[in-house]
């Protein structure tokens, strides 16, 4: 399929996504801060997306479209902390389909030819699908993969980060408002001992949430990003801030 998408469409998108943005830019240091917190991952994941394009060899329009989707892909949050003040969609709603109602409803995908604008649309509601669909088009699950990759890359540098931090803060929204209660759950290590990433469900705690992270490595699609993951030690600084005991060891080593 050829991807027809010019620079100028690129541009276009970027400016609403921005003034789209600046609605929510209101009310207490906490707030702004959260929402900070998804526009500047919203613009590390195009990066991200970016520098796994170039790996695979896209050609310019299909860089754009790349880009496009990853600035996309969490619309939804915006509206969903704004709704819920939450970025649980356990305790709110799915934001990627969310996110797909924000766009419908300012018809900011409109202008795009219909295989393109499905692509988006589609590559947006499965970002955070815990299993791609089998029946999907290549084309579709390419790009779907791809922001997939270029999503979990820039959660594991701000999750890394959060956890190394200094000032001892913590941020429940980004914790998912789980408690920080010892050990970690059954389901996550038989998850994590079978080599598959662990299903969210069977996440109730600091530490379940820690692992299932760690455990993304079992759901990376493209060669660039399980190269980036290691050349970061994302999974060693995860392994860093989880308890040093047996048990943790048990499941762990599994994912290096």
């Amino acid at each position: 399929m050829h991807i027809n998408i010019k620079e100028d469409d690129l541009a276009s998108i970027k400016s609403w996504f921005s003034a789209f943005v600046n609605t929510f830019k209101k009310g207490g240091p906490d707030i702004l801060e959260n929402i900070k917190l998804k526009e500047d991952h919203t613009q590390r994941v195009c990066k991200e997306i970016l520098i796994i394009g170039k790996q695979l060899g896209l050609n310019k329009d299909e860089m754009y479209l790349a880009e496009i989707i990853a600035l996309l892909h969490d619309t939804g949050r915006f509206e969903q902390y704004a709704r819920y003040g939450t970025f649980n969609d356990k305790k709110s709603e799915n934001h990627a389909e969310l996110g797909i109602k924000v766009l419908q409803e300012n018809n900011v995908l409109d202008h795009f030819q219909d295989t393109v604008k499905s692509i988006i649309v589609k590559s947006i509601r499965y970002h955070n699908y815990a299993v791609l669909p089998d029946d999907e088009d290549e084309i579709t699950l390419f790009y779907s993969k791809m922001i997939r990759d270029a999503d979990k890359l820039d959660i594991l540098k701000l999750i890394t980060e959060y956890y190394h931090r200094n000032n001892g803060k913590r941020n429940p929204v980004l914790e998912l408002g789980l408690p920080d209660t010892p050990g970690f759950s059954y389901g996550v290590g038989e998850d994590l001992k079978n080599k598959r990433a662990v299903n969210f469900k069977n996440v109730h705690n600091l530490n379940d949430f820690k692992l299932m992270q760690a455990g993304w490595i079992f759901d990376i699609n493209y060669k660039p990003s399980y190269e980036l993951i290691r050349k970061r030690r994302y999974l060693e600084k995860i392994r860093e801030v989880l308890p040093d005991t047996p048990e943790i060891d048990e499941v762990f080593p599994s994912l290096l």
